[in-house]
């Protein structure tokens, strides 16, 4: 049975190594599977999909405004698909949740997403706040903070290690950028 798959965390957990290493699983398998990522996010390039660690793959990319129902259908009059991976999951919309899930209902094909729960100000994204409200299986990849606990937090900060505290929801970067912490050090490093 398919199911709507939602794997979140903080930034530097090893959500996407994660997300090829399952698509690799399958593909060794001989099933093929759809890749899906953001396409604001091009920082290994449009349509790739690319992880700290030195790995990645080509993909397909979604925009605001695409409905992702009729990619994934599209996809599947190509020919089987074992499965969909959605890296970047945070930047769905939530109507773009919603087609996921239809994807999952009436097409019968696994949806996975990964993706970060929270923005650095700690407010759910969108996309996230839907797919913890839709996915019928929920997995935290964990990360700790410096303290050695686990981090459930990220902090933005700039140039000289200061954590911001005011600015858009979405700003591509990555370790330049952002700190995972657990809620205690985040507290610390935005005031609170």
């Amino acid at each position: 049975m398919a199911k709507l798959y939602f794997h979140y965390s903080t930034m530097n957990a090893g959500k996407t190594t994660l997300l090829l290493q399952a698509s690799h699983n399958y593909r060794e398998r001989g099933m093929e599977t759809y890749l899906l990522t953001a396409q604001m996010d091009t920082r290994v390039g449009q349509g790739r999909i690319g992880s700290r660690i030195g790995i990645g793959a080509d993909a397909d990319t979604f925009a605001t405004h695409e409905n992702i129902f009729a990619k994934i259908e599209r996809r599947l009059v190509e020919g089987p698909c074992a499965c969909v991976f959605i890296d970047e999951a945070q930047f769905l919309t939530p109507d773009q949740v919603w087609e996921l899930a239809r994807a999952v209902d009436d097409l019968g094909v696994p949806v996975m997403c990964y993706g970060l729960r929270v923005d650095f100000q700690g407010k759910l994204f969108p996309g996230s706040a839907t797919l913890l409200a839709l996915a019928d299986e929920m997995r935290e990849i964990r990360t700790i903070c410096h303290c050695g606990k686990k981090a459930t937090m990220v902090i933005r900060q700039d140039e000289t290690g200061k954590a911001l505290i005011d600015g858009d929801q979405i700003q591509i970067g990555g370790n330049e950028t952002y700190v995972s912490l657990c809620r205690r050090h985040w507290r610390d490093a935005v005031g609170q």
